[in-house]
């Protein structure tokens, strides 16, 4: 399950993210609301664990649209403010849940069992781009009765493209999002993993491919019919 936690306080993030990795956990750590949102819109993430008062944007304007977009991620809301108005504001925005800083991290854990579980029943387990089909349960890769399993970076790649389908995704938000933001990947991960994709796209004889954009990153190449 992979979580994104924005949060400025890097203490507290820090130790959300302990927290969450002791449980086996992947996590990705953002400290301003813009960045969150941004890491947010790329449906990859089980769970969102946002702070209320962040630099740029705050929480309730990023659950708001993320909702917007019809991204349906779980958002846990963390605050230090516990008046009814504001946890009334955060689920109207679209939180899920909401938690009052301090918090025991039995509690934190237990929701985020719950939230997740409750995604689990509501979500599609699989993505569709043109003649293509990604399991995300089983991470199988499918086009007009073949399909192949993917590695787990291979996934991890492919369903960030799939989730964007017409974005250019540059190859920084891929290393980030994939290999995680304190990672020692470079460029040439990336390029390999790309290259694994299209052989696997051409076996399935797919009629998408990923394209890319010279210096910047890789987006799928999807026929107009």
């Amino acid at each position: 399950m992979r979580i994104l936690i924005v949060e400025d306080e890097r203490r507290l993030a820090e130790t959300l993210g302990q927290i969450m990795q002791e449980q086996h956990y992947q996590t990705d750590l953002v400290d301003d609301g813009a960045d969150g949102l941004d890491y947010a819109l790329s449906g990859q993430y089980d769970l969102v664990i946002l702070d209320v008062m962040l630099p740029r944007l705050d929480g309730f304007e990023v659950a708001r649209r993320l909702r917007a977009a019809h991204i349906s991620t779980p958002i846990l809301m963390l605050t230090a403010r516990d008046e009814t108005s504001n946890k009334i504001t955060g689920l109207d925005c679209g939180a899920d849940d909401y938690m009052t800083k301090p918090f025991d991290a039995g509690e934190l854990l237990a929701r985020v069992r719950a939230l997740t579980r409750r995604q689990g029943e509501v979500l599609s387990e699989c993505l569709t781009v043109s003649d293509l089909s990604l399991n995300l349960s089983t991470r199988c890769l499918s086009c007009a009765g073949k399909s192949v399993r993917l590695g787990f970076k291979e996934f991890d790649v492919l369903k960030l493209l799939m989730s964007a389908p017409k974005a250019v995704v540059p190859k920084e938000d891929i290393i980030s999002k994939v290999w995680g933001m304190e990672s020692d990947a470079e460029d040439n991960n990336v390029e390999v993993y790309i290259s694994f994709l299209r052989k696997k796209l051409n076996f399935l004889n797919s009629r998408v491919g990923i394209g890319t954009v010279r210096k910047v990153g890789y987006h799928l190449d999807i026929p107009l019919s």
